[in-house]
């Protein structure tokens, strides 16, 4: 899971010894011309410090065909198509929408510099676009409906082409009728390495999670995306089974005490993702952005929708044990956490001897942004009621559309006070910028992350610290519960150049 396409310029590594040897040498080792003092851990006797083969078949993600011979261009054919696939054990096949015909789409690996060309199609019944979500590109590739490209209608092109400029987890959907497409299964990952070796310590047993749900009727087909009505949309639908990679309840195959890295994005259109694996940690070493400064440990894992993780995490237990990973319910708001039961998320079948934790130093510096003189911007997330007393959301009091886009000056900094004055949790997204949450006094609240998505609690307050860099044009901003979303709660930045 995760591999890097095989001729792509990647960092050497030591190969491990077959299982006959007496000695291996585990653990993961950058370029030794690099002279970057990883050292090597010895143990004696059995199998490599390693996952057995295929330990994680039942969560591989499809793979792109690559058009380019060129090692730093990934060019590829991509479509947007219906597809009728077995998604539930406990029902016929489903009718759901797919890139390239599964669900999720194919992961796109590349590293830092590549270029990505994807010549889309688009062969659903209604328009679409495709948003690259998190990555720091320019306007016109956004994928933000009309700014500047109108959606691409059934049967309609067009030519995606940029250059990916950040490590990191991303991930790809819709931006036309969102919470519905999301819904019916238009997402994908992609992965993007660095392409300097900084992290070749990271374990080589790597996994992409893509988590989700959707919602399935008895007789197979896609609940109603508008179910709820009112209530549904104040709230956000979320699905009645949690998928991973696209599959209910997928098992991986572990030997006890391996450390594993875990590459997770929250693709739901509405549901927050909290996980527990019993008896486990999660060492919590980067986020939207790339890594972090320093790991976090936890208990829990905590993913908004739209965020992503990455994770260490070394499952324990007896081979022939089963553990789950599992969601719990978190409260986001009325109704959220309420008379609600743990959902199974993943299992994991312990096999084998043990193998033996390893804890590689996987960081970086991010520097605080300088909000000195910074420009302060007040956005309250809001709930209004239209002429036939529905439910509107908005920003400052305005539903998407209505209002005029907030002004931002290429090289300018910003100070955002997020102010939420509804009964609902929101997690608030930036299309094309990171940003750094700071306190009161403007003092970036640590560990620094760049973010591009950040949870601002009912009747709460956030603040963030932005600096435009020089890719003017309309950049949008929204909940990422992508019903509140549709319903308003969405708005605009026109980024322009000094006058």
């Amino acid at each position: 899971m995760g591999r890097r396409r095989a001729r792509r310029s990647a960092p050497a590594s030591i190969a491990a010894p077959p299982a006959s040897a007496p000695c291996y040498a585990r653990g993961v080792v950058g370029r030794a011309s690099l002279g970057l003092g990883l050292g090597l851990l010895i143990a004696c006797g059995g199998a490599p410090n390693r996952e057995p083969e295929g330990w994680d078949d039942e969560l591989r993600l499809a793979s792109p065909i690559d058009r380019n011979p060129d090692p730093h261009v990934l060019e590829i054919d991509l479509v947007a198509r219906p597809e009728t696939l077995p998604i539930w054990s406990l029902t016929p096949p489903t009718p759901v929408y797919t890139y390239d015909g599964g669900l999720p789409g194919p992961l796109l690996e590349l590293s830092v510099g590549d270029r990505l060309i994807v010549h889309f199609r688009n062969e659903l019944p209604e328009p679409t676009t495709i948003h690259w979500h998190g990555l720091r590109i320019d306007a016109a590739m956004d994928g933000a409906p009309d700014h500047p490209h109108p959606p691409v209608p059934p049967g309609g092109t067009f030519d995606y082409d940029f250059v990916v400029p950040d490590a990191g987890l991303f991930w790809y959907h819709p931006h036309v009728r969102s919470a519905a497409q999301v819904g019916a299964g238009l997402y994908g990952p992609i992965l993007v390495r660095p392409a300097d070796g900084s992290e070749d310590a990271a374990p080589p047993d790597e996994l992409v999670l893509v988590l989700s749900d959707i919602h399935i009727l008895d007789d197979g087909s896609l609940g109603d995306p508008n179910s709820g009505g009112d209530f549904g949309t104040l709230f956000g639908r979320e699905g009645n089974v949690v998928l991973t990679n696209g599959r209910w309840l997928p098992t991986i195959r572990v030997r006890s005490g391996i450390t594993q890295r875990w590459r997770l994005v929250n693709a739901a259109r509405s549901r927050y993702f909290q996980l527990e694996l019993e008896g486990t940690s999660f060492r919590r070493i980067g986020g939207d952005g790339g890594l972090l400064p320093e790991a976090i440990d936890a208990s829990r894992l905590l993913l908004i929708p739209g965020q992503r993780a990455d994770v260490l995490v070394t499952p324990s237990d007896a081979a022939g044990s089963i553990q789950f990973l599992r969601w719990i319910p978190f409260d986001r708001g009325l109704g959220s956490a309420e008379l609600r039961a743990p959902e199974l998320v993943l299992r994991l079948e312990f096999v084998d001897e043990a193998g033996e934790p390893v804890a590689p130093t996987l960081t970086r510096t991010i520097a605080p942004i300088d909000v000195a003189g910074a420009t302060p911007v007040e956005l309250r997330l809001t709930e209004m009621k239209d002429a036939e007393g529905h439910p509107l959301l908005g920003i400052n009091g305005v539903p998407f559309g209505e209002g005029e886009p907030f002004p931002a000056t290429v090289g300018e900094t910003q100070v955002w006070t997020i102010d939420n004055q509804t009964d609902w949790s929101h997690p608030f997204h930036l299309h094309g910028f990171f940003f750094q949450e700071i306190d009161e006094d403007g003092a970036a609240v640590e560990p620094i992350a760049w973010l591009d998505s950040i949870d601002v609690p009912a009747h709460e307050l956030r603040r963030i610290a932005v600096h435009f860099d020089a890719r003017p044009g309309m950049w949008m901003f929204h909940c990422h519960i992508l019903d509140h979303a549709e319903a308003g709660m969405m708005a605009m930045v026109d980024l322009r150049e000094p006058p």
